[in-house]
């Protein structure tokens, strides 16, 4: 698997510390720096189709999948009581931040504050494709604040409530939680096939394909209830997985036998050239008159040339003019090497 190395989303991690609290950041952000609000206030969750694209792309998204697939240890288990206690926080704070939304479209100028939302989605994109380029692009809450004070209008405030909100908003976080678990259910299956890079910028593209509607509304263009955004991140995900990396590579190596240990071809090649070796008899024995395998090589010639002294001589050695040490070189000794 690539593991995602985008700057930002490693200074997060070590700001925050561990998996659990990491991916709980990355869930929450989106509720903390006003991104879901405006999301609300703009309308984009009117429709079924931008409950499910803002849930799965505002709260779960590249960084989810990462974080989980990259980051987060233990078993299946353990990751998933992780993903259901942080979506028992998400869900709940979705639903009260949706629930004023009526009060704030009643006294801010809904089409330029839709703009600003705009621009805050695609600036999240940008972000999301590049850290190089989102160093030089203000943060998402800079962008909401100007478009508040953009389309502030004292005159229509009033505090309003509607249950409509609070169940999208809600049903919103639920389908970013059920994105994260789908995740975690799967993390055995995904890690080494998934590769985070292609799956974060195509998540950053699905990202701009979901404010272009919103942008281009004064335009009468791409005004469409179709899942677009949603299509976008599918592709993504074909393009970004591969069922034949990972663990599957290694899924037929045999883990008992040794890294080490020759295939069986080698042995077969080895025992082959062990049986047409000439030291070896039929009886699997060296032959006697044969040197040791470890031996040093002796030069043949030196041997000859002594002999050859020894028999010119009568049977003295060649150095008959000089004292002998009274030893008989043909004595069996168990100094001298059992070939000579």
């Amino acid at each position: 698997m690539s593991v995602s190395r985008h700057p930002v989303a490693l200074r997060l991690e070590r700001q925050v510390g561990s998996a659990t609290k990491l991916l709980a950041t990355v869930m929450v952000l989106p509720l903390v720096d006003g991104i879901f609000p405006a999301l609300v206030v703009a309308g984009v969750m009117g429709t079924a189709t931008g409950v499910v694209e803002t849930g799965i792309l505002i709260f779960g998204g590249s960084a989810t999948a990462a974080v989980i697939l990259a980051e987060m240890d233990g078993d299946r288990k353990q990751m998933v009581s992780s993903v259901l206690l942080i979506g028992a926080v998400i869900v709940p704070l979705a639903a009260i931040e949706a629930a004023f939304a009526p009060t704030f479209r009643g006294f801010l100028n809904l089409p330029v504050f839709e703009r600003f939302a705009g621009l805050v989605i695609l600036t999240i994109a940008a972000k999301t494709a590049s850290s190089e380029i989102g160093e030089h692009l203000p943060s998402p809450g800079v962008i909401i604040a100007l478009g508040l004070v953009a389309s502030f209008e004292p005159a229509g405030f009033a505090i309003e409530t509607s249950p409509e909100y609070v169940v999208n908003g809600a049903a919103a976080a639920g389908v970013g939680v059920a994105f994260a678990l789908a995740i975690a259910v799967l993390s055995p299956h995904l890690r080494g096939r998934v590769d985070i890079d292609r799956f974060r910028f195509g998540s950053a593209v699905a990202l701009g394909v979901l404010a272009l509607p919103i942008l281009l509304g004064p335009f009468d263009l791409m005004q469409t209830e179709a899942p677009v955004a949603l299509a976008v991140l599918a592709v993504t995900t074909l393009f970004a997985y591969d069922p034949n990396a990972g663990p599957a590579v290694n899924a037929g190596v045999d883990s008992d036998q040794p890294r080490d240990a020759p295939s069986d071809g080698a042995s077969t090649d080895a025992a082959a050239s062990d049986d047409e070796s000439p030291d070896i008899q039929d009886g699997g024995e060296l032959d006697p008159t044969d040197p040791p395998l470890d031996a040093p090589p002796v030069d043949p010639g030196h041997i000859v040339d002594d002999d050859v002294s020894v028999l010119a001589n009568g049977g003295e050695p060649s150095g008959a003019g000089e004292e002998s040490d009274g030893t008989d070189p043909f004595a069996e000794d168990d100094s001298r090497a059992p070939w000579l």
